[in-house]
């Protein structure tokens, strides 16, 4: 049986608007679709893994109002333990508002809202829901010291760590030393770096991912969207491409694929089966517009026929 996934993070009412491309600064453009959706990237990542068919605990912080109860309640529906999710009083739950362009690319800004009040404290009052886990899966939607509490708390309970190190920001070493995966994508790499952001190849991921790793990260996996990921850890850097498909909307597809990698480690899939698995999961949610409405079940990504890049 498949061990038990616990999500420590963000909660977010994603407010997504389309339009033939994205606004340039001071542009008003006219859009053509609006709608509301489940979202953050610590609910995405919980929710995927649970409609994968994980055992999945969240932990976070939503406010007392509408949104923070459509939230718990979209996690619970899809077989989430939400009972480590607070409502706040006198807080709002956090936002997202994601432009969708047809092309598929997207810009986010985000809204904290309760995801700021997310505290070490909280951690430490959850401690009982990290018990019995086997992955822990972390972002950075939320305090930074609290992150560091999650992984502290993970390690105390023989978990491994995985850290999505998004939206990106320099990180302490001891952070990078508590993670076992590190999955940034493309521009988050170069940023953990110090690096201008830009496209990379794999040539240029993996040494960029041999840096992070020599920083304490066991595995590092650099998710290059379309080309696929660079694997750097358990052997030499390796390319694994992703399937071919037309996107949609990219929005969550690093959380799907995230949420995807866990699900494959948890059930003993080796790292490279759990990469493909990963692959074949978040390429299916860019096909379909939405963050948490875009994850596909354990029985879709199953039977789906795809060919790889």
């Amino acid at each position: 049986m498949a061990g038990k996934i616990v999500v420590a993070g963000s909660l977010n009412m994603d407010l997504v608007g389309c339009a033939s491309r994205l606004p340039v600064p001071g542009e008003t453009l006219i859009g053509h679709q609006f709608f509301q959706a489940p979202g953050g990237k610590g609910a995405n990542q919980a929710y995927a893994a649970a409609k994968l068919g994980a055992r999945v605990a969240m932990i976070g912080r939503v406010g007392a109002d509408d949104f923070g109860r459509r939230l718990r309640s979209n996690l619970a529906e899809a077989g989430c333990d939400v009972s480590g999710v607070a409502a706040l009083p006198s807080t709002s739950t956090g936002v997202a508002l994601i432009f969708v362009a047809d092309s598929g690319e997207n810009s986010i800004l985000i809204v904290p809202g309760a995801n700021g009040r997310f505290s070490p404290d909280d951690v430490a009052s959850a401690a009982g829901h990290f018990e019995g886990a086997v992955m822990v899966m972390l972002q950075l939607e939320t305090p930074l010291e609290t992150v560091v509490a999650a992984a502290r708390a993970a390690r105390q309970e023989g978990a491994q760590v995985m850290l999505d190190p998004a939206p990106a920001r320099p990180l302490p070493d001891e952070l990078l030393r508590l993670t076992d995966i590190l999955t940034p994508n493309e521009t988050e790499a170069a940023i953990l770096c110090g690096l201008p952001p830009g496209r990379l190849d794999p040539a240029r991921a993996a040494a960029i991912g041999q840096e992070l790793r020599g920083r304490g990260s066991e595995v590092v996996i650099i998710k290059l969207g379309e080309q696929g990921s660079v694997v750097v850890g358990g052997g030499e850097p390796r390319l694994l491409p992703a399937p071919r498909v037309t996107a949609i909307d990219t929005t969550a597809a690093g959380d799907v694929f995230n949420a995807a990698l866990a699900v494959g480690l948890s059930e003993g899939r080796d790292l490279e089966a759990a990469c493909r698995f990963a692959h074949r999961a978040a390429s299916l949610s860019v096909t379909r517009l939405g963050a948490q409405s875009a994850a596909p079940t354990r029985a879709e990504v199953d039977r789906w026929d795809y060919r790889v890049h």
